[in-house]
Order: structure tokens, then sequence, then C-alpha cells
């Protein structure tokens, strides 16, 4: 039976540079051998740092500090490390996303924070709610430390704040005194459109310290198994959150490599990796409104890794799910992207890794199968993918 996987977001294997990353790590290991055998510290490998920084520099258009830069275990050693350093006590709020990463529901429910989450539209967090709930929030003495946002292509939903939606937020943020947590671990996955810039980017203002901590990743443009992140917050922000870290640091081998794989930037290997994603994306977006456009909706990511689909309200979810394993095909169910775990009728498909010639076949199975777990026939009830 073949195999049709929607459930993981990965890199595209096909592209991966094989060649041009042994030979980066043939002349790292000659040029850093010794360092190999020292402790990184909390800000890990120097080269690689001033490489992120140069980027992130380039990118949003204003200065990034190496030395306020630490490399992490991925991205989610970062959301892990600032969910510690801001949190006083078990209990305490984070305002986020009603639909973000798993990985930080599970990571913020394990260190004892509590997630309220913030209803979404097309353009991410909705400003009105949000402040609703801060008022609310505070007005109970229960004030959040802190508001986490994958404000570019988010996962799950693939959605893109604009730049006047965060400008919005940078403005709640500072009326209420809660630091801003941006994960833009996908900004380098970048399709189409205009690319807003980065919360901490567009709040530069010297009369009002800003409380902003960066987010980055190098799992989504290269891969994921190298398990390199870095962190960025201005002081004395920086040194509160590095200083949670009991790790000795990040792997200098891996960063040794990358860093000599970057060395001249990311723009040649995203070139070479984006075109193919955009393919995919396209592939499954062509599927879908061949298969499923009388009875779903679903998101039309700029970037990233991920679509978001929305079910009809008739759909049996725990049928589906059964079904569709039976059948091969595995998603992301919506409920593993709900704070509260709801059993929400939503489903996320990642496509980055999936072979173009399994991604039409495996939406016509999946096309079946939501017909066959729906209690009617009826088209969909709703024009909207949130309401």
């Amino acid at each position: 039976m073949k195999e049709f996987d929607f459930a993981v977001g990965q890199t595209n294997p096909q592209t991966f540079p094989l060649a041009a990353f042994r030979e980066a790590a043939d002349r790292a290991i000659q040029r850093e051998f010794e360092s190999f055998n020292q402790y990184p510290g909390v800000r890990g490998h120097e080269g690689l740092r001033r490489l992120m920084a140069a980027r992130e520099s380039e990118r949003e258009g204003v200065p990034v500090d190496p030395e306020c830069m630490a490399l992490t275990n991925g991205s989610m050693q970062a959301v892990t490390l600032v969910g510690q350093a801001l949190m006083v006590q078990r209990g305490d709020v984070v305002v986020t996303e009603e639909y973000t990463y798993s990985g930080t529901i599970s990571a913020y429910r394990g260190i004892g924070l509590e997630m309220v989450g913030i209803p979404m539209d097309e353009q991410g967090m909705r400003m009105d709610c949000l402040t609703d709930t801060l008022e609310q929030l505070c007005a109970e003495g229960r004030k959040p430390r802190f508001i986490y946002t994958l404000t570019t292509y988010q996962n799950p939903t693939g959605t893109c704040m604009p730049a006047s939606r965060k400008r919005e937020l940078i403005a709640l943020a500072k009326r209420y005194d809660v630091p801003l947590v941006e994960d833009n671990c996908y900004g380098d996955v970048h399709f189409d459109g205009p690319v807003a810039p980065a919360l901490f980017a567009m709040d530069q203002d010297a009369t009002a310290p800003a409380q902003h901590v960066y987010i980055g990743s190098l799992s989504k443009i290269f891969a994921p198994g190298v398990r390199l992140g870095y962190l960025y917050a201005p002081e004395p922000l920086f040194s509160h959150i590095a200083g949670q870290r009991f790790d000795a640091g990040s792997n200098t081998f891996a960063a040794a490599v990358l860093a000599e794989f970057y060395k001249d930037g990311i723009g040649s290997h995203a070139g070479h990796t984006t075109p193919a994603l955009i393919r995919k994306r396209d592939l499954l977006l062509d599927a879908l409104a061949a298969n499923l456009s009388d009875q779903c909706l679903w998101s039309r990511p700029a970037g990233g890794l991920f679509l978001w689909l929305r079910l009809p309200a008739d759909t049996d979810l725990e049928a589906l799910r059964q079904l569709t394993a039976a059948r091969g095909f595995y998603y992301a169910p919506g409920r593993d992207f709900h704070v509260a775990g709801k059993d929400v009728p939503y489903l996320r498909l990642a496509f980055g890794h999936v072979p173009d010639e399994l991604i039409s076949e495996g939406v016509g199975v999946l096309a079946e199968c939501i017909t066959r777990c729906r209690t009617s026939n009826a088209a969909r009830g709703f024009d909207t993918l949130f309401d």
C-alpha cells in the first residue's frame, strides 16, 4: 500500500545539498577541529552567530548584534528557554494564537504555563480579541508574562500578519507592558508576495526600550536534523534568558559546518530549495481545488511548509482519522494545534517532503475519506477559513 505522509513538517530531501555539505564539513573539520574539544558556552559558535545576525540585519534593515544572539538546539530550545525565563510561577499566563505549533503547546504546558488562545482570521491573530483578552486578564490580576506569536507563515495555518497589524500588536504590547516573543522559524521559506518586517525591526524607539524576543531556525531552510536555531533579544533580557540554559551550549560541529556552508549567505541555497517547495505547494492547491472545492476551504501559504484545511462541520473526525490511516494517508489533526486541545474541524497538511507524484493522488484519497465520513452530502456551510 502506498503511503501519503502529510503529517510531519520536514524539508525536501530531494534538494538536500549532499556534495556541497560534505565539502563544507571537510573544510570546517580541517579549520576548526581544535574547537570541537571545547565547550561552546551560552552563545555558541561565533561564526554562525555572525552570519545569522548579518542575515537578519540584511532582511530586516536594522542592526543585529551577534553578542545578543544565542544558538540553540533547534528553535524549540529557544521557545522553552524563553518560557522558563519569563515565567515566575506555575500557572502564569502566556497569550498566543488560538492555533499554534503543537511543540510549543507541549513545552509550555510541561513547564506549567497556562496558554490563552486568541481567535484568528486570514491575517493571523485578531487585535480586537487580543485587546479584550489583555484587558480582562489584567483586570483579574493575571497579566500575561508574554505574548508568543508566529506572525509569518504561521504554523499550522500558513497565515501572514501584515505590517499594519504588527504595528497594532506592538502598540498593544507596550500599552499593557507585556513582552513580545516572535517565532520566525519559517521566515526564510518565502514563496511570493511582500515580506512584512519582524516585530523587533519595527520597534526601534530608543526612548522606550523594546521587550522583544526573536526566534529563528535552520531546521526549515536547511534540515531539522542539524538541530540548530537561535534567539535574539536586547540586554538585559538576553542575559536573563541565556542564563536559563545549563547544557554548556549548542553543537559546535554542526554550527561550524553550517557556517562554512553559508559563508556567502543563504541566498544560493534558498534559490535551489524554494522552487521545488513552490511546485509542491501548487500541486497541493491544484489537487484540493479539483477534489474538495465543494466541501472544504484551505489557506494559500505564501511561504512555510504547511496548509490549513477546514472540514465540513458534519465530518466525523475520529472516523476520518481511522479511515485515512487505513488508506495510508496521514495528516496532523486540528486538535494538536488548538491551545485548549479541542477536537476542531481542521487538519494540517505538510507538503515540503512529499514526493511530487504522490501529492495529487494523496489528495484524491483524502477527498474520498472526507466524503465517506460526513453525515450529509450538503455543500460546505462556510465561506471563510475562520469563523
